[in-house]
């Protein structure tokens, strides 16, 4: 740890929830999420109301986020925020707000890769996990991302597959529509799995030409033609048995996450294997990765539920590796919609 102490105040808008943390170092002494409930009546994140939903709570946030600290702004030694990937006019507002805070404190400004920030997470100094060594495999899951990737440094990360068509999340989310259930779906068919028998069903695990690539749009057809078919025996099939649709469809996604994170472990070599990203709070995703540290001497690292989904406190850790570097950015730097891991 660096003789000095670091303050920093981090920003995270890149989809529809507004966050502001205050790290310490690497000690999150705050870390403030405001969720935007209204995308729930349209069934997905409508991107124009997200921008105008940031505008409103940013700056309460923020302020919210620095009491709960008991930090004063002057006391900041920089700001870093989520450049992309994301939403655009939701990235806009944090990075506008970010540079304008910036300027005005005169203090360092850091953009931040918001997948990087999802990855690095696990060095969040936090006694409720631990931190991998280098190098480790990362299985990162989100509504928009679904990649393993070698992660060598804190700024050096190796895509080894990704999803050719849709992220996991969205299959998730996609499946719970299919099954009327509101949104975000996703969190639901966990809740009912686990109270449901998973071998009820079985759907098909689509191939790749890359062993280590993921497919999930054949996935969510097979299951969509699944339902046609057993509704037009039972219009009532999925409410009289909604519990086992949801444990046999979240077998075959964690079957397919696994077996593939299995793949790579094996290719490489590295034993060291960590999940990442909003879909990382799935309890069986968790639950079966932490069992194959016995079955396959694997050690694993699962994030704090809290440092998952989009929140501030990860592109605060972020923030903090790139001041020990100096490595500062110019407030002419643009958010962008579409940002690799790599940029």
């Amino acid at each position: 740890m660096p003789k000095k102490t670091i303050h920093i105040l981090s920003i995270e808008s890149s989809c529809d929830d507004t966050s502001a943390a205050i790290l310490e170092n690497k000690k999150v002494l705050s870390n403030v999420v405001s969720s935007q409930k209204i995308h729930a009546d349209y069934g997905g994140v409508v991107p124009e109301l997200a921008s105008r939903a940031h505008q409103q709570n940013i700056v309460p946030v923020v302020d919210q986020a620095l009491k709960k600290a008991g930090i004063d702004k002057k006391e900041l030694n920089a700001i870093a925020f989520t450049q992309g990937p994301g939403l655009m006019g939701s990235l806009l507002v944090g990075t506008s707000f970010a540079k304008s805070l910036a300027i005005a404190l005169q203090v360092p400004l850091m953009a931040i890769n918001h997948m990087q920030a999802h990855v690095l997470a696990h060095f969040i100094e936090d006694e409720h996990q631990n931190s991998p060594p280098f190098p480790f495999l990362c299985l990162t899951i989100s509504g928009g991302h679904t990649q393993i990737l070698k992660v060598s440094s804190y700024d050096t990360f190796e895509i080894l597959g990704e999803t050719i068509d849709d992220a996991v999340g969205e299959a998730f989310d996609k499946t719970a529509k299919l099954l009327g259930l509101p949104y975000p779906g996703g969190p639901l068919i966990d809740k009912y799995a686990r109270e449901g028998n998973p071998l009820a069903y079985n759907f098909s695990e689509p191939k790749t030409a890359n062993p280590l690539d993921f497919s999930f749009s054949g996935l969510k057809t097979a299951i969509l033609y699944f339902l046609q078919k057993e509704q037009k025996k039972d219009s009532a099939f999925i409410k009289n048995n909604l519990k086992d649709i949801c444990a046999s469809v979240q077998r075959t996604i964690v079957n397919i996450l696994m077996d593939k994170l299995k793949k790579a472990s094996q290719l490489s070599g590295i034993r060291h294997v960590a999940i990442a990203g909003g879909v990382s709070a799935n309890s069986e995703i968790r639950s079966t990765l932490k069992g194959m540290e016995s079955s396959l001497g694997w050690t694993t690292y699962i994030p704090k539920f809290e440092y998952t989904t989009d929140n501030a406190a990860m592109i605060g850790i972020v923030g903090y590796f790139k001041y020990l570097n100096q490595d500062f950015d110019l407030t002419d730097t643009a958010a962008s919609s579409r940002l690799n891991i790599n940029a």
